[in-house]
């Protein structure tokens, strides 16, 4: 492929004076294409003033930048494709201050984790949270968390000015079990990955770029408790490098109530895909449910750590996928060699069934106890 002719392309592009623009991704279908293009954006000087504009995702070998409505790539159609880089979503829910209770959320109790503490409580087991980042400062998160990385801005701590990503991280792996609350896998550690801003939004491309940081960074788990309802084929890329890495995923099916659909990336066989229940054990009315679904857990009025110190209740399937996380988490902890299909394929053995006539009988909700005694089989 002429590189240098893409890249004249991408200059004259750019060059037009065009009122509607839209973030978009390129994937090149050939490694030495993609590198041929890196090495001349950076070394041809009359290319240099476009290496503002263009943001690599090695992980996909593709790019995402800033394009007029009009572009397309039609000269190099079958070496390069290009998409929308969509915007998406964590999944928005009602939300109150909440009072902790006892430091035992119900749904950590529920899904059996206590009974489990004896054996592994997720050593070292490390989590990669794609969200809003986290409230470091959280006195039950404190002793849960490394670096990560803001990928907003990168001279900055990943900070969560939102409140969602604190109270993911706080279901998964909190630890203050005397004082505040207790999560899944208290001596898990939690990454977290700024890619949503304080509005709850991302590109797809800035999701991309944190699966590639949580492969490159040995995360063993990555949390994704968002969605969009359109198919993302650079998205499933990245998804299919980190399964093919070792790494599980585990994502939120979506909040429409909908019978036989999920959101993406749920929706990918590579994903293990989470809908939520509630005290009853039956699939929350807010819940996807269908045949795309893995595995249910507790989602409905769930109590975790929120910004600066508090805590909050929240309902969604996002809440139902932090749960799971923490889960695999005590389970790597004890089998540190499990694959990403061998997890999906111990949690559909181990479910417990759900209260409900109408929903599959081979789908049910998560139980830690009998997910450590599948694992045993194995």
């Amino acid at each position: 492929m002429n590189t240098a002719a893409f890249i004249r392309w991408l200059q004259q592009s750019r060059a037009i004076q065009s009122t509607e623009t839209s973030k978009r991704i390129i994937r090149f279908q050939h490694g030495s294409d993609y590198r041929h293009f890196l090495r001349q954006l950076s070394q041809d000087n009359s290319f240099r003033p476009l290496q503002k504009f263009v943001s690599p995702l090695p992980i996909i070998r593709g790019i995402s930048c800033l394009l007029p409505e009009t572009a397309v790539l039609d000269t190099f159609k079958g070496r390069v494709w290009m998409e929308k880089d969509c915007l998406i979503s964590v999944s928005p829910s009602a939300q109150k201050a909440q009072a902790l209770d006892n430091g035992m959320p119900w749904g950590v109790q529920q899904i059996k984790a206590p009974q489990a503490w004896g054996i592994t409580t997720g050593h070292r087991v490390k989590v990669g949270v794609i969200d809003t980042g986290v409230d470091f400062n959280h006195p039950d998160l404190r002793h849960s968390l490394l670096r990560g990385i803001n990928l907003l801005n990168r001279s900055k701590m990943p900070y969560d000015d939102n409140g969602h990503g604190t109270h993911i991280a706080g279901t998964i792996a909190a630890s203050n079990g005397m004082h505040g609350m207790i999560g899944v896998a208290p001596r898990a550690l939690i990454a977290p990955v700024k890619a949503f801003d304080h509005n709850g939004s991302a590109f797809v491309s800035d999701i991309i770029l944190g699966i590639e940081w949580c492969v490159r960074n040995g995360m063993d788990v990555i949390n994704m408790s968002f969605g969009m309802k359109t198919r993302s084929k650079a998205l499933l890329g990245a998804v299919n490098n980190a399964y093919n890495s070792g790494v599980i995923i585990v994502a939120s099916s979506g909040n429409d109530g909908k019978l036989r659909s999920v959101d993406y990336p749920a929706r990918y066989p590579q994903t293990i895909s989470v809908g939520a229940t509630n005290r009853m054990r039956r699939v929350a009315p807010f819940s996807n449910r269908g045949t795309y679904i893995d595995i249910y857990a507790p989602g409905e009025k769930i109590t975790s750590a929120w910004l600066r110190g508090n805590y909050n209740e929240m309902s969604g399937t996002s809440m139902a996928t932090s749960h799971v996380s923490g889960a695999i988490a005590l389970l790597l902890s004890l089998y540190p060699h499990l694959s990403p299909g061998e997890i999906k394929q111990i949690m559909r053995r181990s479910m417990q069934p759900l209260r409900s006539g109408k929903t599959r009988r081979t789908v049910g909700e998560l139980d830690v106890i009998r997910m450590l005694q599948a694992a045993e089989k194995l």
